[in-house]
């Protein structure tokens, strides 16, 4: 139970969230099979293998949301609409027009699409209601919108909003760039995406490169700023930090593992309780790494953090 990549939303400090009445309304639009023809279907699933559609451990809450969708290459549509043309161009004295090839290629998508194979996919969220924080472990903007659209539709809506922050992450890491030196508890790793400013958008990529050097500090002299930046926080997890405050490709190192399997050696190998104390240290590093993150950045900005930020959480796991 590692999350890969994050984005980030707060919830407003007035937010009164229950994991048992949390876990009722999700039971209510729970994922159901593709129609006949439905070339998508949406819903929650338990995130681990049960029927409780919230996993709570240490006060911090896990959800899945399942994607069902059925694969109907392009390429086949295409294929199959191009015969039906060809035979039906050899009974009719004229060719076959556009109006009519719209209609027998969605004649071959209605024809076709109860015969598709189903592919399902999974959004989880981590949502730690302590410090107001929902994650979302997705990699882009759209599979996290989808799981916040459906969550907000199983609460009769709920006011979410994206972590922003008071300086901005590319000028941030730019600025770190340009001084050598990172925030507090955090290191500059190997990995770097630079952009122009100007209409040209020249980018320069570096990949497990020393970002110490003089080279760096003559393209950023020469107007271009980060927008990917590779970090570790406090030893523990390595991540990229992206221009609109993307976390991705997270790794958690070696001493947080270890960590993780000293914690279960007790349960004996037991699936479920191995599950339960990754996720519970996960979910506790990472709301340390986010507070201190939010930090380095200059704290939220006013709209969104208007009570200020709590503690985050103990990384040891309690009973559920």
């Amino acid at each position: 139970m590692w999350f890969k990549n994050l984005v980030v939303y707060r919830l407003p400090p007035d937010c009164v969230l229950d994991a048992a009445d949390l876990g009722q309304k999700l039971s209510r639009t729970p994922l159901q099979p593709c129609g006949g023809f439905d070339m998508e279907s949406r819903g929650w699933i338990a995130p681990r293998g049960n029927d409780a559609f919230i996993r709570s451990v240490n006060r911090q809450w896990l959800l899945t949301l399942g994607i069902d969708q059925k694969l109907l290459p392009a390429a086949v549509i295409r294929q199959v609409t191009q015969e039906r043309a060809d035979k039906i161009a050899e009974l009719q004295p004229y060719p076959v027009g556009r109006k009519q090839m719209r209609d027998l290629k969605q004649q071959v998508i209605t024809e076709l699409m109860p015969k598709a194979f189903t592919r399902r996919q999974t959004v989880s969220a981590w949502i730690d209601p302590v410090n107001r924080w929902l994650v979302v472990d997705a990699a882009g903007e759209n599979k996290a919108e989808a799981l916040v659209e459906m969550l907000r539709k199983s609460l009769d809506n709920l006011p979410l909003k994206r972590l922003e922050t008071q300086h901005s992450p590319g000028a941030a890491m730019t600025s770190w760039l340009a001084s050598g030196n990172a925030p507090g508890g955090f290191t500059i790793d190997q990995d770097l995406e630079l952009r122009s400013t100007d209409e040209n958008k020249a980018m320069v990529r570096y990949v497990r490169h020393d970002l110490h050097g003089r080279e760096i500090q003559q393209h950023i002299a020469a107007g271009k700023r980060a927008t990917r930046l590779g970090m570790t926080w406090g030893s523990r997890i390595s991540f990229m930090l992206t221009e609109q405050l993307q976390i991705k490709r997270i790794v958690f190192l070696d001493i947080l593992k270890n960590e993780a399997e000293s914690q279960s050696a007790s349960s004996d190998g037991d699936a479920d309780e191995q599950f339960d104390v990754n996720f519970a240290l996960m979910s506790g590093e990472l709301a340390h790494l986010l507070a201190d993150l939010t930090a380095a950045l200059g704290a939220e900005a006013a709209d969104t953090n208007p009570a200020g930020m709590k503690n985050a959480p103990a990384s040891a796991m309690a009973a559920r």
